[in-house]
């Protein structure tokens, strides 16, 4: 029987989120959050360090929140960092540069106007990231084909897309602890 395939966020970034920003100042925002790392005294849950030293395949984002996260629960454990696993993208919608929100709320407006109207700047398209949260999937399915537990420490949305695409695969969630930093979500194999 398969392994279990548990996908983990990462810890808090250090880049506050306790700031108004126009558009313009969002996007520049969320280029410095997409290349920064953790806030310092970042530390893992302990079932979470638990959970990944029991695995047996370990997978990140190339992004250094992902990664910095990573090492925190792996300590010297190898694991491997694939650009597969980034987060979908979050492009500035076009909105007049009077309008001031903070990041948490310019997220949600970013991640409406891609999701729902496709605006997406050039960047990833919400169909595109879905075929890659598919292709994200499948290879977390062939890791735990082996019967071992797999870990994905990545992102909050792309990991929500990545267990959509499991549970369309039979997979069933077993636990949930939402989209906090360090929260996990673990899925079960198919019955067959």
């Amino acid at each position: 029987m398969a392994g279990a395939v548990i996908l983990a966020r990462h810890g808090e970034p250090a880049l506050s989120r306790r700031v108004m920003l126009t558009a313009k100042g969002y996007r520049d925002w969320w280029a410095r959050y997409e290349e920064g790392g953790l806030k310092p005294g970042q530390v893992p849950p302990p079932e979470l360090v638990v959970m990944a030293s029991e695995a047996g395949a370990v997978f990140s984002s190339t992004r250094e929140r992902s990664i910095q996260s990573a090492r925190a629960i792996c300590g010297d454990r190898a694991f491997v960092s694939d650009k597969l696993f980034i987060e979908a993208p979050l492009p500035s919608p076009l909105i007049p540069g009077a309008i001031r929100f903070s990041p948490k709320w310019w997220g949600v407006v970013s991640r409406i106007c891609w999701g729902v109207f496709n605006y997406h700047d050039g960047q990833e398209s919400h169909a595109q990231a879905k075929i890659r949260a598919r292709q994200a999937a499948r290879l977390l399915e062939e890791q735990a084909a082996g019967g071992a537990n797999v870990v994905l420490i990545a992102h909050g949305y792309f990991n929500f897309m990545i267990g959509r695409a499991l549970v369309l695969h039979g997979w069933k969630r077993e636990v949930d602890q939402g989209f906090s930093y360090w929260s996990s979500r673990r899925f079960a194999p198919p019955t067959r």
